[in-house]
């Protein structure tokens, strides 16, 4: 077995591993389309490009009258009212026309007056002195001519259906969902000994990405019968996700099954809890597998920072700036913590609570982070979020919690 591949990665390193695969798989991955309402999740498959300007014409945005806001009063109104499916008439200078919100504006007017500050007297306009622009909807001004609004591989949410929409797509071309297969290793699961807290949590992590998960099953720590498990599920689906087996021990087989089977592209990354992870590319079945470690929180937290990237292509995430309530000690430098934290708003923002620590309501540690114990805690799943840090924590610093809805 070659053991290239236990060399620890960064994170980064490993998540650009993980995009590189990502984007190989691409390259022949089918492609369906699908319409607006069911883009949310969806990666595109194509690159989009505004074929048009939008607004193509310059719209009001309050209801009103519309004209040259150079002209003064009073303005003679036309008879003509412009609502937002007709084709805007010409005024001449020192005209006004009604005009309802959405409609296009007459070439001739660059402004429109709210109809509460207008005033009519024998067809004459009067009203508030306005400049040019003022409640009209540019033409061009959203969008423009050539301008790439959306790129290939582009993950998309619901709101994204507001623009495609106005873009006059009813539909769009994106890749068809990753098939994964979820199993779980160890003598101790298969046998019913104990509870298989992984597999229900990994099948919806992918599938709260926006793919799809199966769980078929366990194997006991048996290396013919893992090897044989995983090189069947890689005949079957796109993806093959391991649970438990990936760390050094006599019965841990799922990373030499891997080797055997394919190639290890890594094997631990810096990150804790969740070490032990890898990846590796199974090219008979031209499928990609993930072992993820067996501690459960270890299990999510890995999955979503490393193994989260290929099925959502998105390395980074949004967070909450807050403010530690106690210090937290870490443990050997090299390695990247991610501490569950507890949030609670107050009149200054949010302060930040280690869940774990003696004061938060899981006492694990006083002042030392201990990431494999947590890694085991299931009362650890119920943070807010979590600090990712390679320094330690001090209370009253500010932090950057990433919130595991976003992780989700």
């Amino acid at each position: 077995m070659d053991h290239d591949h236990d060399e620890m990665r960064w994170r980064r390193e490993a998540t650009k591993q993980v995009l590189d695969q990502l984007s190989a798989v691409r390259s022949s991955h089918e492609t369906e389309s699908v319409s607006l309402d069911s883009i949310g999740g969806r990666t595109l498959a194509e690159t989009i490009v505004a074929e048009q300007n939008v607004p193509a014409d310059d719209r009001a945005t309050m209801d009103g009258y519309a004209f040259d806001a150079t002209d003064d009063y009073p303005l003679a109104v036309v008879d003509d009212e412009v609502f937002p499916e007709d084709e805007p008439p010409s005024i001449d200078a020192g005209e006004a026309v009604a005009i309802a919100t959405g409609a296009p504006l007459p070439p001739e007017a660059n402004a429109v007056l709210k109809r509460e500050e207008s005033s009519i007297e024998d067809g004459q306009l009067r009203g508030a002195g306005i400049e040019p622009g003022t409640y009209t909807y540019e033409r061009g001004s959203n969008l423009s001519k050539g301008e790439t609004l959306f790129e290939r591989g582009e993950r998309l949410s619901p709101k994204d259906a507001i623009l495609l929409g106005d873009l006059g797509r009813e539909t769009v071309e994106v890749f068809k969902r990753f098939s994964a297969g979820v199993l779980a290793t160890g003598t101790e699961i298969h046998d019913g000994r104990i509870a298989d807290l992984d597999s229900d949590m990994l099948a919806g992590l992918i599938r709260s990405w926006g793919h799809e998960a199966t769980y078929e099953g366990s194997v006991p720590d048996e290396y013919d019968r893992v090897e044989s498990a995983i090189d069947r599920l890689a005949s079957e689906y796109d993806v093959v996700v391991t649970t438990g087996g990936t760390s050094v021990g006599h019965k841990d087989h799922v990373v030499r099954a891997l080797d055997s089977l394919g190639e290890v592209s890594f094997h631990r990354v810096r990150v804790r809890p969740g070490k032990p992870i890898a990846m590796a590319i199974l090219p008979a079945h031209d499928a990609v597998a993930f072992a993820i470690p067996g501690k459960p929180i270890g299990a999510h937290t890995i999955s979503a920072f490393v193994m989260g990237p290929f099925f959502t292509g998105e390395t980074t995430h949004a967070t909450i700036d807050a403010t530690m309530t106690h210090d937290v000690e870490l443990g050997p430098d090299g390695f990247e913590y991610v501490i569950p934290v507890l949030l609670e708003e107050t009149d200054d923002g949010y302060e930040a609570t280690g869940l774990g620590h003696v004061d938060s309501p899981l006492s694990v540690y006083d002042r030392q982070f201990d990431p494999s114990v947590l890694s085991s805690s299931t009362r650890a799943s119920s943070a807010d979020g979590v600090v990712v840090t390679q320094s330690p924590l001090e209370a009253g610093s500010s932090v950057s919690v990433v919130p595991y809805s976003v992780l989700e």
